[in-house]
């Protein structure tokens, strides 16, 4: 699936079974508690934090509740997120082509 696809098919859904969508600052928040709920699970399972039995496996879900809420707002402020990414990857490796070879930290 691609990113276009992607924003299409959430669209889709929302219309289908969502009824409408959460405004985009109800969206901004959720966005904010899923990305919490990824670090939690981050820190869980790559950090030192101790894990839980029910930790186990939801990684994935956690990182495709973190795109599905960026997708909707993409579709609400009409962000076309192919085009963001093309153009963001662009502006980094204008900035960037030597930065990181030149990191004597890395």
């Amino acid at each position: 699936m691609t990113i276009q696809e992607a924003q299409q098919s959430v669209d889709t859904w929302i219309k289908t079974y969502g009824v409408r969508y959460f405004d985009p600052l109800t969206n901004l928040g959720i966005l904010m508690e899923e990305v919490g709920e990824l670090s939690r699970i981050m820190v869980r399972t790559y950090g030192e934090q101790s894990s839980k039995k029910t930790d186990e496996g939801v990684l994935e879900d956690e990182m495709a509740d973190v795109l599905w809420v960026l997708l909707c707002l993409a579709n609400q402020t009409g962000v076309d997120l192919t085009r963001a990414l093309h153009q963001n990857m662009e502006k980094k490796t204008q900035r960037d082509s030597r930065r990181h070879f030149d990191n004597e930290k890395l």
